[in-house]
């Protein structure tokens, strides 16, 4: 039927969708609406539109269609903060895999970042002892408590503050509906984390995902892959589809499953760091190719006339090229290219330069080479975890006017 005052817009009654709370009540049917693209704004709006409406007795957030997107919280009609990136999941079967693989035991404190209305919290709190929620937004965390409490839950402790800035408590696991924005300082947060948690169950925007957990070889391999590693092995749980949220984001998602290595792999981080951005600057590249260009001969010039005053030793005088060039033969990797090599074999090359006097960091700027993970003031760069730019770059070498002579 046509709405009154409008000429364009029909409205279609669609099927009732169910709820995700914990009682298992249903929610009323959802309308949604259809529009004509009238104008650029409606072409282009990437959030999708949406209003969540949570019934009254704190019942699962629904979502309706509008023109713009909205929440419907104790009686007001407000809109979702797209700053904080709120997309929340409606999809029960997804809420249900994270449950699954978060693999919660009865004297566990779950630790989840972004609540939202609580779709994934009400599960949580079933399984766990505790669940400690950080949320940014007063209003979602008002919704959460709301829930928990009409559902006779006491095990809910929610703090209304930035995961990023807050203080994180002790835990066993962790879930987390990331805002996409800080997947890589989320990331590094949480693996730097003492005391070590048992696993984390992580939705992240797919692409970075997928860089995250691949392989040797694989298209995805670079720096984010690599150095992740060292601290934990990821897994993939399962793929989310943009229209398993409300208001749908932009790209698709997929849940990780990250468990952190106990001990975590002895390195010093400015070392290693030092390496991967050699190699991976050019991934698809060789290793001869990545290592010979003139800034990166200067930079090992540099270190290596540092490291040798430091240690009271006189410079060799043979070209750095040639030294660099002797390293990669012995270990078979001067025709290999960065994503192909594995991260055994990463090791083997930054021992193996170090050996020789070849250092990757200013040797007097910060910690003693061998210095491990846990050595006072040594501690993973911030950047370690940044997302590198798709190298689309093909195989061949040719010839670099960078190149050191």
């Amino acid at each position: 039927f046509l709405v009154p005052g409008s000429d364009r817009t029909r409205i279609a009654v669609a099927s009732s969708l169910r709820h995700l709370g914990s009682g298992g009540a249903r929610a009323a049917a959802m309308p949604a609406i259809r529009r004509e693209k009238t104008n650029k704004q409606n072409r282009h709006n990437p959030m999708g539109g949406g209003t969540i409406k949570v019934p009254s007795a704190g019942g699962a957030a629904v979502a309706t269609n509008d023109a713009g997107s909205r929440l419907t919280l104790g009686g007001m009609s407000l809109p979702t903060n797209k700053k904080h990136g709120q997309h929340l999941l409606k999809n029960p079967g997804i809420i249900e895999k994270i449950v699954a693989a978060s693999d919660i035991k009865p004297s566990d404190t779950v630790f989840e970042i972004g609540p939202g209305t609580g779709n994934l919290t009400m599960r949580l709190l079933e399984s766990a002892k505790k669940v400690v929620a950080h949320e940014i937004d007063p209003r979602m965390a008002a919704e959460v408590r709301k829930r928990a409490i009409n559902a006779g839950r006491s095990n809910l402790e929610v703090h209304e503050t930035d995961v990023l800035r807050g203080k994180w408590p002790i835990f066993d696991v962790c879930t987390a509906n990331l805002p996409y924005q800080i997947s890589s300082p989320f990331t590094f947060k949480l693996l730097a984390h003492r005391p070590l948690f048992r696993c984390a169950v992580l939705m992240f925007q797919k692409e970075f995902a997928e860089r995250l957990i691949a392989k040797v070889g694989e298209k995805q391999y670079g720096r984010l892959a690599v150095n992740t590693a060292l601290f934990v092995k990821v897994s993939c749980v399962c793929k989310v589809s943009k229209g398993s949220f409300t208001p749908p984001p932009e790209v698709d998602s997929m849940v990780v499953r990250v468990v952190p290595r106990d001990p975590p792999i002895q390195v010093d981080f400015r070392e290693w760091d030092g390496l991967m951005r050699i190699c991976f600057s050019r991934k698809r590249k060789t290793l001869r190719s990545s290592f010979l260009t003139k800034d990166t001969m200067r930079t090992l010039e540099d270190n290596y006339k540092t490291w040798c005053a430091l240690m009271g030793e006189k410079p060799n005088k043979e070209p750095m090229k040639n030294k660099v060039l002797e390293v990669l033969s012995t270990l078979e990797l001067t025709e290999q290219r960065a994503i192909r090599i594995d991260l055994d074999t990463y090791f083997r090359l930054l021992l193996e330069f170090n050996r020789r006097g070849i250092h990757f960091s200013n040797m007097a700027a910060g910690a003693r080479v061998g210095d491990s993970a846990d050595a006072k003031g040594v501690e993973p760069p911030m950047d370690l975890f940044v997302d590198d730019a798709p190298d689309e770059g093909g195989d061949d070498d040719g010839d670099d006017a960078d190149m050191a002579d």
